[in-house]
């Protein structure tokens, strides 16, 4: 377990602020956040790298605040790897075990073998891939028998076919090893497939902690919202409040959202590009939004297409391709833009 209070650093023009949360034992927990927030400072100071101007870290009940590194009895990997290349992997992996003054040659193999780079032991680190080079800095950080796991944007210098084998395999021995796992990352789809719960940094303070889907469907406020991808932004009135089913009145639209807000609350609606259907009819559904709209813009990513859409408010829309090629959707075409009301984020 690791249990960070009230933890505040300064470093040069930037600063972490009064930072408080718990990464249960057992447990895969994801700090997010976009570049600069501090992310990679907070795991240095967790690890001891470096003192914090205030406030106290526990590691397993046992505060560790002002203790060297190799007191804090965590396993660290740098997002870079850190293989030093004057050494093979072999000599790599021993180097955890030097540290910690462990004598047990068997371990390095057994290490080894459970990370599948037996064959790799005397290889340069220089010649091996970017997969491989991730496996031997984990192997390296394992070696030691450390029950807790630092990562540091593990999955950032590898191709995608390779950081889908590389998030299978931290999934693997964060079971198997039972492992307490604290992995930051910028990427949202990488913290939303790993995470048991995410914590959201931004400009060195903690904005929200929860489990993915209440990060990514809920979140606190509108800075969170739009760094999670609530594209549609939307400001208005409540019109009328009833057990739950808000309708909202947007200026040149009138929306229907689910929340606990009142009649006459000045409010923002946030709306995922992904809840939006378009269809070229007002079809009769339990979908309880269906605006008229005319396409404005289009742009192909691949196997989606991204579409604006005017419905007196500007809707951004993604859809697949193959729905954008059956409905013919280009510039000037009209359409429907529908979605849930429980789709609807709401928020004062």
């Amino acid at each position: 377990m690791i249990e960070i209070e009230s933890l505040s650093r300064k470093w040069r023009t930037f600063a972490l602020d009064d930072l408080s949360l718990k990464v249960e034992s057992g447990e895969y927990f994801v700090i997010l956040g976009p570049t600069g927030a501090g992310k990679t400072l907070l795991l240095e100071l967790i690890a001891g790298f470096h003192v914090p101007d205030s406030g106290k870290i526990m590691v397993d009940g046992k505060e560790v605040t002002h203790l060297p590194p190799e007191k804090h009895d965590l396993a660290f990997v740098y997002q870079n790897y850190s293989l030093f290349p004057h050494m093979n992997v072999k000599k790599n992996i021993e180097f955890g075990m030097r540290m910690k003054k462990i004598k047990d040659p068997e371990r390095v193999l057994e290490t080894a073998r459970d990370l599948k780079i037996t064959h790799l032991l005397d290889r340069n680190p220089l010649t091996l891939s970017g997969g491989e080079q991730q496996r031997v800095a984990l192997a390296r950080a394992l070696v030691t028998d450390s029950k807790i796991l630092l990562l540091d944007e593990p999955l950032s210098a590898l191709d995608p076919r390779t950081q889908e084998s590389a998030r299978e395999l931290l999934s693997a021995l964060h079971k198997n090893k039972k492992l307490t796992v604290l992995h930051i990352t910028h990427d949202q789809t990488e913290a939303r497939i790993m995470a048991d719960r995410i914590a959201i940094i931004m400009d060195g303070k903690l904005m929200q902690i929860g489990t993915p889907e209440a990060i990514f469907e809920k979140p606190v406020d509108s800075q969170v919202a739009s760094f999670v991808g609530f594209e549609n932004v939307l400001k208005g009135r409540v019109i009328s409040a009833d057990r739950g089913l808000l309708r909202i009145d947007a200026g040149d639209a009138v929306i229907d959202a689910s929340g606990d807000m009142k009649t006459g609350d000045l409010v923002y609606a946030f709306l995922r590009p992904e809840n939006i259907a378009l269809s070229k009819t007002s079809t009769q559904s339990s979908i309880r939004n269906s605006l008229k709209g005319r396409v404005t813009e289009i742009w192909i990513l691949g196997a989606l297409v991204r579409v604006k859409v005017d419905c007196g408010i500007p809707l951004n829309v993604l859809i697949t391709r193959q729905s954008a090629e059956e409905m013919n959707i280009s510039p000037g075409v009209p359409v429907y833009a529908q979605f849930k009301a429980s789709s609807v984020h709401v928020l004062r």
